[in-house]
């Protein structure tokens, strides 16, 4: 029996993380050894309390500690807007931005007729409700600027036409960014969306 077998186990889940290879996560779990007290215990009671309360709100599909998330609950939220977004992931993208004030919904994925996903393994029916129910009065669709995203977008605002406003992000040349570095389709969406100065 190794005498490293419960280590190896920790660098092999490790690695499934992305971002993290097996050279990434060995590094990763020397250093939580190394710094055992500081980072190791404190690290594991609190995935261990994750792993016991962590749940999908049930109104949006965020990721929280209660049923209903302090997004869902906050009265001044209540604005009338909604932002769709595709995963949790890009949920937690616009609140580091701070810029939005709304509520928002989480789809879980986008349509794709490849992986045999649809309207129904999405939570588009529930956003369908939310609209009627909540008052919603401007339906951001703030959806990735891929083919998967872009046809999910078109079938939410059919599903939602005449329900409430509806708008998109701004698609085209990121802060910074030089035209001699962009693709054709960045350039082409900038092109077409833009403003008077």
């Amino acid at each position: 029996m190794s005498s490293t077998r419960d280590i190896d186990a920790l660098i092999e889940l490790m690695a499934k993380l992305p971002g993290l290879g097996p050279r990434s996560a060995r590094r990763a779990v020397l250093h939580l050894i190394r710094k055992r007290s500081l980072l190791l215990t404190p690290l594991a009671d609190v995935m261990q309390i994750v792993a016991a309360t962590a749940r999908e709100c049930l109104n949006c599909g965020n990721v929280g500690t209660t049923d209903i998330c302090d997004i869902c609950t906050s009265e001044k939220r209540a604005n009338g807007e909604l932002c769709v977004v595709e995963d949790v992931a890009d949920l937690w993208a616009m609140e580091r931005s701070g810029v939005f004030k709304g509520r928002y919904h989480v789809l879980g994925g986008t349509l794709s007729a490849l992986d045999a996903v649809g309207p129904e393994d999405l939570r588009i029916p529930r956003l369908v409700d939310r609209v009627a129910s909540e008052g919603i009065d401007e339906v951001i669709l703030a959806l990735n600027a891929t083919i998967d995203g872009q046809t999910t977008a078109h079938y939410i605002a059919d599903q939602l036409e005449g329900r409430a406003r509806l708008t998109s992000l701004a698609q085209g040349v990121p802060i910074g960014g030089e035209l001699d570095y962009l693709d054709d389709g960045t350039i082409t969406a900038a092109m077409r969306a833009r403003k008077a100065l």
